[in-house]
């Protein structure tokens, strides 16, 4: 992730995944700038004077959705907001990941901060200050189809706003009511449009998106360190990693992957000691990593771009332009970031998808000096053998999982919202995929650096080397049966704290500058 301030400007910063993560986890503080406090204002009293005029136009003086020729008087306008939050509060199931109501609450702060939403300031500043208190509102994972916006979900995340609803707050759900009395608060009277502006928009399909973004370029990066301990654990080529094949067809992915497997692999004793053997090519498991974990890479950019895109957008509806001028389009449709989230999807199954098929090779017995099934007591002992059961399940569910969500349309709104996204649903379902992956990253660590010890005293590279002594120092080398679940249980702490990663940081700095470069300045930045 780039440096940056501990400031955050709302409305005039440029927001990426990694920023509004630090200011979902208090690492950086957003505010609202004079500049963008100064458009807010305006903006505001554009939608009032077209309230006093009178002139029909959709969400400021009409009904909603199938509703939208039914005209509203001056004075019911701002009932019509309050009850539009309490109607459209209709989600079920579980709590979303306070995070992620965080997230979504930061998301809708900067869209609406633009000044083209007709959003109160004094609105805008009580968001903020759920935001830097972390009283997060409760908000049901079920209930959104993407379009018009998370119309069910951010109703839930503004309930609040109104005095209704729950939050967690020190850790504890309590109702907003609660939360009030204890800090002298009083229900925000919504004006016209202000409901509308708050519960349209794509920020619970957005906020998936950023944890899908941080949590995958996190699991791609570790699947390309422990599928190059797995070469040396199997004795694999470094040739297919060579820039020269790379180049000629030069997919950025691709080219990225070959080069961080290469530059783990020089200077490896392991690798010179069989230099010089029979074998002609690995398994495609090894050999393909290069275009498997590009491909996946590709997928992740693909989404990443286009979710900096989405941040940095105004997408509820109508868009207050000027006083002449209210456009009722539709940009709170969610398609655009639902078919990436479902790419990126795909791409997280496929990566655990090749990571058990390594895990398989890895049992076999067919690499000089490894046992079959990681164990050379076999027979009274089953060794690795179940844990491939274990990835081959996730994998399996990971493949039911990624038929595409934007594939599907259900009408809503009496027809008036005829063609949907569903991209919430496909953003819920591609962080269980990544879930899964996690765990089976970490099933092939293990093995990894169980074939990795077979090949002692022999050396890798620097990295490499590393990462096994991280390894070990959490989960001992097994030469019997024990109840593996134990080890897996701590790989995938290992794998979810990015343990293996940060072993980069405490490398000597004798280690050399290109190689710690290659680590640090890579391709998946977000």
């Amino acid at each position: 992730m780039a440096t940056i301030s501990n400031q955050f400007l709302y409305g005039e910063g440029y927001l990426t995944a990694g920023i509004a993560l630090q200011i979902a986890r208090n690492e950086v503080k957003g505010i609202i700038s004079e500049a963008s406090r100064t458009k807010i204002k305006d903006n505001r009293q554009v939608v009032e004077n077209i309230v006093a005029k009178g002139e029909a136009v959709y969400g400021i003086n009409t009904g909603f959705g199938p509703l939208c020729t039914t005209m509203i008087s001056k004075e019911e306008t701002r009932i019509l907001q309050s009850n539009i939050l309490q109607s459209h509060s209709v989600g079920v199931g579980e709590p979303i990941d306070t995070e992620l109501a965080k997230l979504m609450l930061i998301l809708k702060v900067q869209s609406l901060s633009k000044g083209y939403s007709g959003i109160a300031e004094t609105t805008l500043d009580r968001i903020l200050w759920h935001i830097d208190n972390d009283a997060i509102p409760i908000v049901p994972c079920q209930g959104s189809v993407g379009a018009s916006g998370d119309l069910a979900p951010l109703s839930h995340l503004f309930l609040p706003l109104l005095g209704l609803g729950e939050v967690v707050y020190e850790g504890k759900r309590i109702p907003t009511s609660e939360l009030f009395e204890a800090h002298n608060l009083s229900p925000i009277d919504l004006g016209p449009k202000e409901g509308l502006a708050l519960i349209n928009g794509t920020q619970f399909i957005a906020a998936h998106a950023v944890q899908v973004v941080a949590k995958l370029q996190s699991c791609l990066s570790q699947a390309d360190i422990i599928g190059a301990l797995m070469i040396e654990g199997l004795q694999g080529s470094i040739k297919p990693f060579f820039s020269e094949l790379h180049q000629l067809r030069a997919y950025k992915g691709n080219i990225h992957v070959a080069a961080r497997i290469k530059a783990l692999l020089e200077g490896s004793e392991i690798m010179e000691d069989h230099a010089a053997c029979e074998r002609v090519q690995d398994p495609y498991s090894l050999r393909c990593m290069p275009q498997v974990h590009g491909a996946s890479r590709n997928a992740w950019l693909h989404l990443k771009e286009l979710l900096e895109v989405e941040l940095n957008s105004v997408t509820d509806n109508p868009i207050v332009i000027s006083e002449e001028l209210t456009i009722s389009g539709g940009s709170f449709h969610g398609q655009p970031l639902a078919m990436a989230i479902d790419y990126a999807c795909l791409a997280a199954s496929e990566l655990g998808n090749i990571s058990d098929r390594r895990i398989y090779l890895a049992l076999e017995g067919t690499s000089p000096g490894v046992p079959k099934l990681l164990l050379e007591n076999t027979g009274i002992n089953s060794g690795y053998m179940i844990l491939q059961y274990t990835t081959a399940a996730l994998a399996s569910e990971n493949k039911g999982l990624c038929f595409p969500s934007s594939a599907d349309s259900i009408p809503t709104s009496l027809g008036q919202e005829d063609h949907v996204s569903m991209g919430s649903i496909g953003g819920r379902k591609a962080l269980r995929v990544i879930n899964n992956l996690e765990k089976i990253l970490a099933i092939e660590l293990l093995t990894a650096a169980q074939a990795f010890d077979y090949r002692k005293p022999l050396k890798s590279g620097t990295i490499l080397n590393a990462v096994h002594e991280k390894v070990r120092e959490h989960v001992s080398f097994a030469d019997k049966d024990r109840v593996f679940a134990i080890d897996i249980e701590k790989a995938i702490s290992l794998i979810k704290d990015q343990t293996i990663l940060r072993v980069i940081d405490g490398l000597d700095e004798t280690v050399s500058n290109t190689l710690k470069t290659q680590f640090s300045n890579e391709l998946d930045k977000y």
